[in-house]
């Protein structure tokens, strides 16, 4: 059984896919970047920046499923460069305390949009 999480506390899905899903007790959220949940409209600023308002819909998303950051057990980071690795990572260590999820970061080519950071997240209910 699954369940579809959408919030419009979060940006609305730019695809065919949702938000987040609930299956097996594991909410699996889609990657996020850096865009505005009520204009819709990219935010233009650096990586650390970007990565802010990404968590910041995360935990959003996270909320509407009934969790937090505390629930989270794995993320992805993917960033347009490598270089922009501490400034996000600085911001990312901010949401979570105490038991760190696992986590891979990679460099990516190309990201939506054009953005610098996305990042998604797996949680347990």
């Amino acid at each position: 059984m699954q369940k579809i999480i959408n919030t419009p506390s979060a940006p609305a899905p730019i695809g065919p896919y949702n938000q987040a899903v609930l299956a097996g007790g594991f909410l699996f959220v889609s990657g996020q970047i850096a865009l505005d949940p009520v204009s819709g409209e990219l935010l233009k600023g650096d990586a650390a920046e970007e990565a802010e308002l990404v968590m910041k819909n995360l935990g959003a998303i996270l909320e509407a499923a009934g969790l937090g950051f505390e629930n989270v057990v794995k993320t992805t980071i993917f960033l347009k460069d490598m270089n922009d690795f501490a400034a996000v990572n600085e911001v990312y260590g901010r949401h979570f305390t105490g038991n760190f999820p696992a986590r891979e970061t990679v460099q990516a080519a190309a990201l939506p949009k054009g953005v610098q950071v996305e990042i998604s997240v797996i949680a347990a209910k």
